[in-house]
């Protein structure tokens, strides 16, 4: 007799939860048994909206890629008047409309195809999350309002991105705000150091060391280039606060994580070592745990992975 997975789903409730801890956790992780199921996606949907009215919490992280989840947050943090609860996610700046658009999100078949990673965007359950959260967050203010994050690195099991987007950025932001003086190098510099972003992503240096460009000079003076913005931009911590936002900052700490991160995990790519796998499996790990506790500073967050 064939069985079903959703012969087993049973729905949990947020009091139900509660009842096994014996305090509201900074992070509620729901585990799923297996991969593409919509019936367990639907179920945490639903316990998602009763901790969000039951017990205060605000942000669903899920396993995908942290820098496409902006734009996914974006969208959600709309108000439906054009104002967003971010500032952007660096991939554009146009204002949004009670139409189905959002700051830098697009329609919500963008915003699935473009912020979710590893095929997310392509289920039923994860779309109709986005689309709840986009509503329930209309006409709240900003601290009220859910949100959405990946936690993620920008990384597949066949490739691992260029740290172009989450490097500029960055340096973007930074660039905006300090004195030129400060920064360890230009704009120019980094373009002409990441070069073009095939050679990051070449699919073959995932089983062939030699393929990776994560120990070339360019790459060994991008990951100290990183690691000194990112100083930067903890040592002005309190100045950027007050010329942008805390909302601000965290997102550019989030590229610093990202950049550094990926610099790191391309430079693991390049080692020939028997250790090599695990390696970069534990710097995956490590770029996953990172997001999540800067995601717990915020307020209470329920994973899903």
């Amino acid at each position: 007799m064939a069985i079903d997975i959703t012969d087993g789903v049973r729905s949990i409730g947020a009091a139900a939860v509660r009842e096994l801890l014996p305090a509201r956790p900074r992070l509620l992780a729901l585990g799923e048994p297996t991969h593409g199921e919509e019936a367990l996606l639907h179920l945490r949907n639903d316990l998602f909206r009763q901790l969000v009215e039951e017990e205060g919490y605000r942000t669903i992280a899920l396993e995908t890629d942290c820098m496409a989840g902006l734009v996914v947050d974006e969208h959600v943090g709309s108000d439906g008047t054009g104002s967003a609860s971010g500032t952007g996610t660096g991939t554009g700046s146009g204002t949004g409309t009670a139409s189905g658009t959002a700051p830098g999100a697009g329609t919500l078949d963008e915003v699935m195809e473009r912020g979710f990673s590893h095929g997310w965007g392509a289920f039923a359950a994860n779309r109709e999350l986005v689309r709840w959260m986009r509503a329930h967050n209309e006409g709240r203010p900003a601290s009220d309002r859910v949100r959405f994050a990946g936690f993620d690195g920008p990384l597949e099991i066949t490739h691992a991105a260029s740290p172009r987007q989450a490097l500029t950025a960055l340096h973007g932001y930074l660039a905006a705000r300090v004195d030129a003086d400060l920064l360890p190098c230009t704009a120019e510099t980094l373009d002409r150091l990441l070069g073009t972003d095939d050679r990051w992503t070449e699919p073959a240096a995932m089983t062939d060391p030699t393929r990776s460009a994560g120990r070339s000079a360019e790459a060994r003076e991008l990951r100290l280039l990183a690691d000194d913005l990112v100083a930067l931009l903890d040592a002005h911590a309190p100045y950027l606060i007050t010329r942008t936002s805390r909302e601000d900052l965290d997102r550019a700490r989030l590229y610093g994580r990202t950049a550094t991160g990926l610099l790191r995990y391309h430079h693991a790519m390049a080692d020939p070592s028997l250790a090599r796998m695990t390696r970069l499996c534990m710097l995956r790990d490590l770029m996953m745990a990172r997001n999540l506790l800067a995601l717990a500073a915020r307020g209470p967050v329920l994973v899903h992975a």
